[in-house]
């Protein structure tokens, strides 16, 4: 497993371990961001930041997306803290549900283009 310059051990097998078990909407998203399939912009998927492992990242943008799940409507306090401690940090935060991934993925990408 490579390593991230300055992320913990524990932090990197548990970006492994995400990404090796995607859900349906993750998968779905990846397929239209990889291979800079964007504008040519570049993402990495389960990207461990600080104490974070992010959904998928564009490093030339800063730029985080995140996709969530119904698990997200129990912790939607937690969620908006850590989007807070990632906004702090110079990135910025794009939250889509799985339905609006899975339903909308045209919509959801045009708003992913225009944050880029």
């Amino acid at each position: 497993m490579r390593r991230i310059r300055g992320t913990a051990p524990e932090l990197d097998l548990a970006a492994c371990l995400l990404r090796h078990n995607s859900t349906e909407a993750e998968a779905r998203l990846w397929q239209a961001l990889r291979r800079k399939q964007i504008g040519g912009f570049r993402f990495r998927r389960q990207h461990p930041i600080e104490r974070f492992v992010v959904d998928f990242y564009c490093p030339a943008c800063k730029l985080i997306v995140e996709v969530d799940g119904a698990v997200h409507l129990a912790q939607a306090e937690a969620d908006a803290a850590r989007t807070e401690c990632l906004e702090s940090l110079g990135y910025r935060v794009l939250r889509f549900s799985n339905e609006a991934v899975l339903g909308r993925l045209d919509e959801v990408l045009a708003e992913i283009r225009q944050a880029l």
